[in-house]
């Protein structure tokens, strides 16, 4: 009886793994706080295990030419 629980426990398990998307607004979080340097533990896990891999290398990279972007209006700007 035990293993068919545990079994049911599994399955439940990788369902939610697969349905489980991160949201807009985690990656974006997630890709400051890379920036920055400061990421928590729960959030790191939470990337490796639910995160696509392209998606953050397309924020981080559209995050990186829109900071770039930023810095060079800004110098623009005061020359």
């Amino acid at each position: 009886m035990k293993e068919i629980t545990n079994d049911r426990e599994k399955e439940t398990d990788a369902n939610e793994s697969v349905n489980r998307r991160l949201t807009f607004w985690q990656v974006s979080t997630s890709i400051l706080a890379a920036a920055f340097g400061v990421q928590s533990k729960k959030n790191r896990e939470r990337d490796f295990s639910y995160g696509n891999p392209l998606i953050f290398i397309l924020a981080g990279l559209a995050f990186t030419a829109l900071f770039i972007l930023a810095i060079v209006s800004i110098v623009y700007l005061v020359l």
